[in-house]
């Protein structure tokens, strides 16, 4: 890609706003059904799956949910210590500005 190239593409304008085709989810009751298929998650190859299970219920429910999943993972004998590619959940979340509540659920049980 040329100088130019670059000019051209800053120069354009930018595409408007994507097209909204899936509604705002607010308020949703999260029932142990959804809970509990987080359980059924495969992780990636070379990631622990205790560790996918949390970060993906992590990043996927808000806090009071996350906790009540956490509940469950320790339960079932999971592991709240498993590593992935940058430490374990709790170290992973404790670097995150909103992760308080988060952390807490886990702290709980360590």
């Amino acid at each position: 890609m040329t100088l130019a190239d670059n000019e051209e593409l800053a120069s354009a304008p930018a595409p408007g706003p994507a097209k909204k085709d899936k509604k705002a989810v607010i308020d949703e009751v999260i029932t142990e059904a959804l809970l509990e298929q987080f359980f059924a998650l495969l992780p990636p190859q070379g990631i622990e799956q205790d560790y996918h299970m949390l970060e993906r219920a992590y990043r996927g429910l808000p806090a009071p949910d996350f906790a009540r999943f956490v509940d469950l993972f320790v339960a079932r004998g999971r592991n709240l210590n498993s590593k992935g590619p940058q430490g374990t959940m709790l170290e992973v979340i404790s670097t995150h500005r909103k992760g308080g509540e988060y952390a807490a659920a886990i702290k709980k049980y360590l």
